[in-house]
């Protein structure tokens, strides 16, 4: 499905009734908003994994403006600032009301961008295995710790220079090093890509984001998530997200032997957390 916001249609998929029988009434639940990473990706990466969601709660997958099955519109708005206003101007127009919003990686840097930007409209934050500013230092640290020095060279010149040559080295000696347990081979086949986006990102907003200074802004509970042994968004950059908001209002969960986007690596661990977070 695709619903216009203006100047672009954003694809979306549902799973789980928000409306639901509870003997002689209908029981309304939570809905959650998921933010996938990238950027360049869609949201089948959360599919199955979040089907267990909808139990307790809507599930909605959206694809980011210029990502997956969305339309791809002017490359001038391929941007957090855009992208944050996009998933407001989303909810809007399904009238969808003080959402769960969860972001992993990029999608994380969306939802900073959405809810540093909207911050009276999210009902609670999920931050999952993301940063508020760019510490490639710190991923290059941990891709050596992890694989050596030639893996550190090689997500350099990924960093540096995005294009197609650089994307196949990194896909083939860092991918696999981002979780513990392998994602399977179709992760990266079913995706819908666009490179294009992904190398504009690395090359400039990459380098200029900056979340911290605005991260007081958030009103809303919030979840940071991060694995202890993630190369690409180290723990490090949760931990700086975590310290650089409202005091109480979020709470930090790391995950050992964990890597990036914990539910991969312990999805059991991390979807207690996270109904437990839903039902607070």
């Amino acid at each position: 499905m695709r619903v216009s916001i203006g100047d672009v249609r954003l694809f979306f998929d549902v799973e789980g009734a928000k409306l639901r029988p509870d003997g002689v009434k209908m029981r309304e639940v939570p809905t959650v908003v998921l933010l996938h990473g990238g950027p360049g990706f869609d949201h089948s990466n959360f599919k199955p994994d979040f089907s267990r969601l909808a139990e307790a709660a809507q599930v909605i997958y959206l694809d980011h403006r210029g990502n997956g099955r969305s339309d791809h519109g002017d490359p001038a708005k391929w941007n957090l600032a855009q992208w944050g206003d996009d998933v407001r101007a989303f909810c809007a127009a399904l009238e969808i009301e003080h959402p769960i919003v969860l972001g992993v990686s990029f999608g994380g840097m969306v939802a900073m961008s959405y809810a540093t930007r909207h911050p009276e409209h999210p009902g609670k934050l999920v931050l999952s295995s993301t940063a508020a500013v760019s510490r490639q230092d710190r991923s290059l640290e941990m891709f050596e710790k992890l694989g050596g020095p030639d893996v550190r060279e090689v997500a350099r010149r990924f960093f540096d220079n995005p294009g197609p040559e650089a994307m196949a080295d990194y896909q083939k000696k860092c991918l696999p090093l981002y979780n513990r347990t392998p994602s399977p081979p179709e992760f990266i086949q079913r995706a819908v890509m666009n490179p294009k986006l992904m190398a504009e990102f690395f090359l400039h907003e990459s380098h200029t984001f900056n979340f911290l200074p605005d991260l007081g802004k958030i009103k809303c509970p919030t979840l940071i998530t991060a694995g202890e042994l993630d190369p690409i968004l180290p723990v490090a950059d949760s931990k700086d997200i975590a310290a650089a908001m409202t005091p109480g209002m979020a709470r930090l969960e790391v995950f050992e032997n964990a890597g990036h986007g914990v539910h991969r690596d312990q999805p059991d661990r991390f979807f207690k957390i996270f109904n437990e977070f839903i039902e607070a």
